[in-house]
């Protein structure tokens, strides 16, 4: 079982595509270059492979180009290798990635849907360990009264704010100049 992956430039940074097997087992969310993304690839999949996405893998990659572009497009079929993540983190994925570009949730709306309210603590954590950024859009996902929260992406929280305003769920910020 080879584990490889591909960098590849969006409007916002160059991302990346590690996959096994045929499915997606992560991602890289935009890196300020290509050479920090495949380091960032290198420390978290020791030994894997540099290579072109496989045929069956390349319309995602595609769909995360456009994604970050700002054309709305469904991620939802990519497919996700969960073998090595834990069931209640996959259960708030799948919730996850039923929301579209533009829309948010909150972590406490995540727990209601998974029917254990009171648990968005739990539900943020799972955000925070998403192996698949950008696929599980965990940017999407925004603590009590829709305020950003956390987020452990390059550029963090401005990273997500970005990303948001480029889906049309936040409005763009004006320019200072």
């Amino acid at each position: 079982m080879t584990v490889a992956f591909t960098v590849f430039d969006t409007p916002i940074g160059a991302c990346g595509l590690v996959w096994r097997d045929g499915a997606v087992v992560g991602t890289a969310l935009p890196g300020r270059t290509p050479d920090r993304t495949r380091a960032h690839l290198a420390a978290r999949f020791p030994g894997a492979v540099e290579s072109p996405a496989p045929e069956e893998l390349r319309v995602v990659v595609e769909d995360v180009v456009a994604l970050l572009s700002g054309e709305a497009r469904d991620l939802r079929d990519a497919p996700l290798d969960f073998r090595d993540v834990p069931e209640f983190n996959r259960r708030a994925y799948d919730v996850a990635r039923a929301i579209p570009p533009g829309k948010t949730l909150t972590y406490g709306d995540i727990a209601h849907e998974l029917g254990v309210p009171g648990s968005a603590q739990a539900v943020g954590q799972a955000m925070g360990n998403n192996p698949f950024p950008i696929i599980v859009p965990c940017h999407r996902v925004l603590g009590a009264g829709n305020k950003t929260g956390g987020f452990s992406a390059p550029g963090g929280v401005e990273t997500k704010r970005k990303m948001l305003v480029i889906e049309g769920a936040f409005p763009e910020e004006p320019t200072l100049f």
